[in-house]
């Protein structure tokens, strides 16, 4: 893959995007790695001087914090690719990757700095993301393990067909991670993709 590139590695929660990113990061060439989770101590600081008990799913995060989040981890893989070809980033993008204005304002923007988007879907079965996410035992989780039903319900694992470019075939790769075989054949795939 030689051209500029704006990778995204999502896919819901615990669905081994941080594994996944950090395996490319390390393998492929020239990357800039950026993991939305590196915000997560500033988040946490907001709830504390709102008074906020620390709740990533509640309705004052995402008033307060997510979009915020998302803007400053943007603003940095922007920068970024004024300075390296492929910039990769680990985050869920639950909402804005399924929102057809947003990817194409997105794709506009990275024109501009002569680049593409490419999307790394991680296909994952929910108890298996249920099953990782109870092992890695992480404080943002209390709230959707203690309330799984209500949290898999508003969680979307389908694959975001809208993301598929015609004229791009890179527009949307699929890795494969309900098994350890599974995962193992679609980074063989995935690496082939980015070095070529």
């Amino acid at each position: 893959m030689n051209e500029k590139r704006l990778i995204f590695v999502t896919s819901p929660p615990a669905c081994g995007k941080t594994k996944l990113s950090k395996k490319l990061a390390t393998e492929i060439k020239h990357i800039v790695y950026l993991d939305k989770d590196t915000l997560i101590p500033l988040s946490k600081q907001i709830f504390a001087v709102a008074g906020q008990p620390y709740n990533r799913s509640s309705d004052f995060f995402e008033k307060e914090i997510r979009d915020y989040e998302y803007e400053v981890i943007m603003d940095l893989a922007f920068e970024a690719i004024k300075y390296e070809d492929l910039v990769m980033v680990n985050a869920p993008f639950t909402q804005e990757i399924r929102d057809d204005e947003y990817i194409a304002s997105l794709r506009a923007k990275l024109k501009e700095y002569d680049a593409k988007l490419s999307v790394v879907w991680i296909v994952t079965d929910p108890e298996v993301c249920h099953q990782r996410m109870i092992d890695r035992g992480s404080d943002r989780d209390t709230w959707k393990l203690e309330h799984w039903d209500e949290y898999l319900a508003s969680v979307n694992f389908e694959i975001p067909e809208n993301l598929r470019d015609p004229d791009d075939e890179y527009s949307l790769l699929l890795y494969h991670n309900s098994t350890d075989e599974m995962a193992a054949e679609s980074f063989e795939k995935l690496m082939k993709v980015f070095e070529e």
